[in-house]
């Protein structure tokens, strides 16, 4: 039965770490793993090249249930072209926040993200990985790190693709996102009861992944 295949659920804030943290879970446990905030930054990049508003919900809901995107090996795809890195960029970064906040992209993707689920097990990162779509997971982190931290990553992600960043702005939007990703009333952005909570603000990667894999073999 799918609800016998393991799932490790990671959700924290933007730029938290959690997706390197959560592909190395994956590798030493050889599971699969699911960057939810992929198919969210597809949909706002999808919209972009639509020139679709960010208000036309009903447009953008059926774009998000018919996404023409698929996982091949490390790469992205979108339309038969590899995104892997344009979805990284920080304008898909503000338009999967923007996405996000629409009930019906929301619902478009779920069944897809559920899909992920499969045997030996998977470790899945977003914002309501826990509380919306695996809430039966046997494992839920909370990954965070402060936004000063957070956004020092995001400059160095960046300046390492070439792509020229202010730390002061990238600060800026990172607790602006905080905001709007905690604030909406679909799916905010917390914590749910049962998640180990897991700052990495002075913690290294392989740290954090140690820390996690200690909480899964104890939850078995």
């Amino acid at each position: 039965m799918v609800s016998d295949i393991p799932v490790i659920a990671i959700d924290g804030p933007s730029a938290s770490g959690k997706g390197t943290v959560a592909q190395k879970v994956a590798e030493r446990l050889a599971f699969h793993c699911l960057d939810s905030g992929a198919l969210y930054r597809l949909v706002a990049l999808a919209g972009i090249r639509r020139q679709i508003p960010w208000s036309d919900e009903t447009v953008l809901g059926s774009l998000a249930l018919e996404l023409p995107a698929r996982f091949v090996g490390g790469e992205i795809y979108l339309d038969n072209q590899i995104v892997t890195d344009e979805i990284r960029t920080e304008a898909c970064s503000v338009g999967a926040s923007m996405v996000g906040a629409i009930p019906r992209v929301r619902e478009g993707l779920l069944a897809r993200q559920k899909a992920f689920r499969q045997m030996p097990g998977l470790v899945a990162e977003g914002r309501d990985m826990g509380s919306v779509v695996f809430p039966d997971a046997g494992l839920k982190i909370f990954l965070t790190a402060s936004a000063e931290i957070r956004a020092e990553r995001r400059l160095k992600q960046l300046k390492q693709k070439g792509i020229a960043a202010k730390l002061a702005v990238l600060l800026q939007d990172l607790r602006e996102r905080d905001e709007r990703d905690s604030s909406r009333s679909l799916a905010p952005l917390k914590p749910t009861q049962d998640a180990h909570l897991l700052d990495t603000t002075e913690l290294s990667v392989d740290q954090a992944v140690d820390k996690i894999l200690l909480w899964y073999q104890g939850s078995r």
